[in-house]
């Protein structure tokens, strides 16, 4: 047509290219939704973990400013004292049946001792070293002890061990005297419970030498002692573990021969002595060694116990 300006020609896709696009541009919108999500679900992660309880494994550290926990060394009394009977001249568990005349010695030494007078065997509730097995030995107060089968000559250094439960106040745990069965008429190296229900370890060599425990053992729980007599030390007196009484100045105890006899003996003119000299109540683990046992063995002992 003339006159009229041809207009500009308008350039379309191809129908077929617009078609080979949508597809992918589908796919970047769904990318771009699928990613805002991520996002929205790691933000209600973290608000989650904010204010949620945490079901998380963790670790904590308490203290205590009293109390210790460690690994005990032996888990018996039985273990406790086998771990050190190459020094002990005699060791009796005590836990024969009623009625028995022998206390077997444990340490290998074959010092068998002999049950005196009434013998009778418990198992108390609870019972002494409560991890092992066996009775208790139940003493009535007047004919119940355990003598020696032989003498030894002047022992320097020694430490006398046993377990004991009692509600009464007086008689000798575990000593030493010159008269294998009855009253002997030289004494020394002796434990025992005092009027007031203290224990005392006593020792004589021209004068009397005793130390004493502050607490009292009559209250009727199961109670560890051990009295310990060296040159290098002198007298220390452990109960329950822990050491409550000593002299290191008194070194050397009366030159003599005798027996050790546990559970009776005269324990006269010692000052503060009990008028009953036979003990009233229950034993097990009863030992003499030829060593001063150390603080560290003594608490292990005491520890296989609990």
């Amino acid at each position: 047509m003339t006159g009229l300006h041809a207009l500009p020609r308008v350039r379309r896709r191809p129908l077929a290219l617009l078609r080979l696009r949508q597809p992918a541009l589908r796919r970047l919108r769904d990318g771009r939704l699928v990613a805002v999500l991520l996002v929205v679900a790691l933000a209600a992660v973290v608000l989650l973990n904010q204010f949620a309880p945490t079901r998380s494994a963790y670790s904590a550290v308490v203290t205590d400013s009293t109390n210790t926990a460690g690994t005990a060394p032996y888990f018996t009394c039985a273990g406790a004292v086998s771990a050190d009977a190459s020094g002990a001249l005699f060791a009796y568990r005590l836990g024969e049946a009623s009625g028995s005349r022998t206390a077997v010695d444990a340490s290998g030494k074959a010092a068998n001792g002999t049950y005196q007078g009434s013998m009778v065997a418990a198992t108390p509730n609870p019972n002494g070293c409560v991890r092992d097995t066996g009775t208790a030995y139940v003493l009535n107060g007047s004919t119940s002890f355990v003598s020696t089968p032989r003498a030894y000559t002047n022992p320097t250094t020694f430490s006398e061990e046993v377990w004991f439960r009692t509600t009464v106040a007086g008689g000798l745990l575990i000593g030493f005297g010159s008269s294998q069965t009855g009253t002997s008429g030289q004494h020394d190296r002796q434990t025992w419970i005092n009027p007031s229900g203290q224990l005392v370890f006593g020792a004589y060599n021209g004068t009397t030498q005793t130390i004493t425990s502050p607490q009292t053992v009559t209250d009727g729980g199961w109670h560890h002692v051990v009295s310990t007599m060296s040159p290098g030390n002198g007298m220390r007196l452990y109960l329950d573990g822990s050491l409550v009484a000593s002299n290191a100045a008194y070194t050397q105890p009366e030159n003599a021969t005798g027996y050790f006899k546990i559970g009776y003996d005269t324990i006269a003119y010692w000052p503060g002595s009990p008028s009953n000299y036979s003990f009233t109540g229950s034993m097990r683990f009863a030992a003499v060694y030829g060593t001063e046992l150390t603080a560290a063995q003594v608490a292990a002992h005491a520890a296989a116990g609990r």
